[in-house]
């Protein structure tokens, strides 16, 4: 019977248990034996490997995180070492993979693969939702849901003390979450590292909300820009506001999976073991324009994101 193992890798994300619990299911319905591995890629070196029960995956929709564990592989680049995880999949029988991560995940299969011919298909899991060649990765909605209780939570308080309050979200690089955070939550300001943005210009267009008793200011920031802590004092100094930072932190990759996330994996992991099964190796799953489909690895890997335009023109008016 062909093996197939599954593996999470990275930061974690909700929406992986999701999915790895469909992708043991759909396996072995397709009469595949389904193994998982533990702790990422140096779980796969240590052979941290352990067949798929029905009791494993029972329990694992609801739950935030990853229960496989993750990690970030140095010892995964020396070939001595993807050779000693090459033996540990060989002496299971397990000559495919499933892999939910990023572009550095699906770069270490890729090169795998090319040591061994081991294929793999790859799952796009980040909150940060920047995978080049699709719109959705997995745990983004979830993350989203959790920043905008943060938000709606923090505004009771600011206006119960006519206070602004800066609200940093992690994203990396990319200022996707804040972005689509500050449009739902009616944010005041959003700076992102896509997005110039003029202070005084702010300012200008937030003094009525400055001078209403009642009222009260808040800030989207992506961690990427690195101006959380400056906004905070700019506003307090140059609006003369009672400004207080938050900073959400890995709060943000916590809790239980959003139904669309739960949705999004089952999807995801299913058409990855499609794949697998029908020969269409080394795809990465992705989701665009409402459709999902596969993507190539050099599609992927190393290829630069870019935020939606539209989301982009909607925050525009929030950075000036």
């Amino acid at each position: 019977m062909s093996g197939i193992a599954i593996m999470t890798s990275g930061g974690d994300a909700a929406g992986m248990n999701p999915a790895i619990k469909s992708a043991v299911d759909h396996a072995r319905q397709l009469g595949m034996n389904p193994y998982v591995v533990y702790d990422g890629l140096e779980g796969l070196i240590d052979g941290k490997i352990k067949e798929a029960t029905r009791e494993l995956t029972s329990d694992m929709i609801y739950r935030g995180g990853t229960l496989l564990r993750s990690s970030r592989s140095k010892r995964f680049f020396d070939y001595e070492f993807r050779k000693q995880a090459y033996e540990h999949l060989k002496a299971r029988d397990i000559n495919k993979l499933i892999i939910m991560g990023g572009d550095g995940s699906f770069r270490a299969l890729n090169d795998f693969f090319n040591d061994f011919e081991v294929p793999f298909a790859g799952i796009p899991a980040t909150i940060d939702n920047d995978i080049a060649g699709t719109d959705y990765c997995l745990g983004v909605d979830t993350a989203q849901n959790v920043i905008l209780d943060c938000i709606d939570s923090v505004r009771d308080t600011a206006r119960s003390h006519h206070r602004a309050f800066v609200i940093e979200t992690m994203g990396r690089d990319c200022g996707y979450l804040a972005m689509t955070t500050a449009l739902c939550s009616a944010a005041d300001i959003c700076i992102v590292p896509e997005i110039p943005y003029d202070l005084e210009s702010i300012y200008k267009r937030l003094q009525p909300a400055i001078n209403e008793e009642g009222s009260c200011i808040i800030a989207v920031v992506a961690e990427g820009t690195r101006v959380a802590q400056y906004l905070t004092r700019w506003l307090t100094e140059r609006a003369g506001m009672d400004t207080r930072l938050t900073v959400l932190g890995h709060v943000q990759r916590g809790g239980s999976p959003s139904a669309r996330d739960r949705l999004m994996g089952t999807r995801f992991a299913t058409r990855a073991v499609e794949a697998l099964h029908k020969g269409d190796i080394n795809q990465i799953m992705v989701y665009h324009d409402g459709q999902y489909g596969y993507a190539s690895l050099d599609a992927v890997a190393g290829q630069q994101y870019s935020v939606n335009p539209d989301i982009i023109n909607l925050c525009r008016e929030l950075s000036c």
